[in-house]
């Protein structure tokens, strides 16, 4: 019988992914595949992408630091912000862009709402014994 005990504690390497995942959003619209030039005409999309990333890893290491919730909310509400930038920045016809974006903002979430989920009982003391 399977046990999901290790689901329930927030673990470094969960802090560690975060950090990748911002990494890999930073140089996603340099990535391999893509039909045309990702610069052209698309400065403020990959400016948006370029801030995502940032801030994605900047959350992650303040979650290696120092745990807290509203770092796991805001984990939360940018990868829901990754996931429809392309249709509110105009660049949804860009295939693979889109489809980058749109995957790793889900996998954004899905992080935060683990983490979140993992933490929600704990007291801010238990959070601040993490790492």
């Amino acid at each position: 019988m399977s046990d999901f005990g290790f689901l329930k504690t927030h673990r470094t390497w969960e802090d560690w992914c975060g950090m990748l995942l911002g990494a890999l959003i930073v140089v996603s619209p340099w990535f391999p595949i893509q039909l045309e030039a990702p610069i052209a005409g698309h400065q403020i999309a990959i400016l948006n992408t370029v801030a995502i990333g940032l801030v994605v890893f900047g959350l992650a290491q303040l979650e290696y630091v120092a745990l807290q919730r509203w770092e796991e909310v805001m984990t939360i509400l940018v990868g829901l912000w990754l996931i429809v930038s392309p249709y509110v920045l105009g660049y949804s016809g860009e295939g693979f862009l889109r489809l980058y974006h749109s995957s790793l903002g889900a996998v954004v979430v899905l992080l935060g709402v683990l983490q979140l989920w993992q933490d929600w009982e704990q007291s801010d003391q238990d959070l601040l014994k993490h790492g």
